[in-house]
């Protein structure tokens, strides 16, 4: 099957890239006026205040991008796309209050499982197992854990410059391919994971080493559920093995929710309470930089892209290394870029 972006993939990665550039200065700014900065203490690494909204620029230009599109008549009135969008706006909001106030954990995650049952009522739902076929009241359960663990896994890695932006953004180009290359396409799924692509994008702008802000819960959850929900609508609604690949697509914050939360419980301790010894906390200490960290996790999420792209046929492979390849030049140039700014 021969993969074709729409001139609205297109058009709204470069839109949501070029909103999002412009707004992450403004919310840097804001931020630091009223002190919404992240301090430094013993289980963070940076040595300085830094703005912590960064979720704000990351959805505005997000959803400013899907009015872009309605003014240009591009926007697709599909199934499921309205759920998403409010789910999404709703967990931005939650994250948002949270970065602000520092909401209980246990209130957090009612309200994460509340958001959840939103869009499952709305119909992003999964209905289907390999092996088991409908899995009737077990849908309600095993979306719920899907839709909050990849929300959350998303903020568990945020601990290190450029590298939840970077995971993000390659993971939301590898489930939009995979999304047009399923059997029928869902251009939708596809056309969320561009724009969240183009959106990150330009917060790695400012994000990558040494970061200029953070995404924060509000960016974190926002993203972590769109992927979740994509993955979904663009992959799960498949009744065969592809419905696995997600789990695949999504390997990096998937192992390190898993194994932060085991080896909490492990110790008796609330799987909620945050800790320094994430996947990426054991690569600093091992002697590795904060870049060549990024640079290993993002390996990892790009390798295990392409092994499910690979199931997906060769069509998809071909397509996925050169979105990876051009998505790794943009972020390559974007470092370069902030090192000479630097100097």
């Amino acid at each position: 099957m021969l993969i074709k972006l729409t001139h609205a993939h297109i058009i709204g990665t470069v839109i949501a890239y070029l909103i999002g550039v412009c707004l992450v200065p403004l919310v840097i700014s804001f931020s630091k006026k009223e002190g919404l900065v992240d301090l430094p203490n013993e289980r963070k690494i940076h040595t300085k205040p830094i703005s912590r909204i960064g979720g704000v620029a990351i959805w505005a230009s997000t959803m400013l991008t899907f009015l872009c599109l309605v003014f240009m008549s591009y926007y697709p009135y599909g199934s499921l796309l309205s759920g998403i969008l409010l789910g999404g706006s709703l967990m931005f909001l939650l994250g948002l209050v949270d970065d602000i106030y520092n909401l209980d954990a246990k209130f957090k995650l009612f309200l994460q499982v509340s958001i959840a049952t939103l869009v499952y009522l709305l119909g992003v739902q999964i209905n289907n197992i390999p092996f088991l076929g409908d899995i009737g009241i077990f849908s309600y359960p095993i979306t719920l854990l899907w839709i909050v663990g990849i929300s959350n896994a998303l903020n568990f890695i945020d601990g290190v410059d450029g590298l939840a932006g970077s995971v993000v953004t390659i993971n939301a180009v590898t489930l939009a391919v995979i999304a047009v290359a399923m059997t029928p396409p869902n251009p939708i799924s596809a056309l969320i994971g561009f724009i969240l692509a183009g959106s990150m994008l330009a917060f790695l702008t400012y994000n990558f080493n040494p970061a200029k802000i953070f995404m924060g819960d509000s960016g974190a959850l926002f993203s972590g559920f769109l992927l979740a929900t994509i993955s979904i609508t663009g992959v799960m609604k498949a009744a065969t093995l592809a419905i696995l690949l997600p789990f695949l697509v999504l390997a990096v914050p998937i192992m390190d929710i898993t194994f932060s939360s085991l080896r909490r419980i492990a110790k008796g301790k609330s799987p909620f309470v945050a800790d320094a010894e994430h996947i990426h906390h054991k690569l600093l200490h091992a002697g590795f930089s904060q870049k060549k960290t990024v640079m290993i996790l993002t390996s990892v999420a790009i390798i295990a892209g392409a092994l499910a792209s690979l199931f997906m046929g060769s069509q998809t492979i071909k397509h996925y290394f050169v979105y990876i390849v051009a998505i790794v030049i943009i972020m390559l140039l974007l470092n370069f870029i902030k090192v000479l700014t630097k100097k």
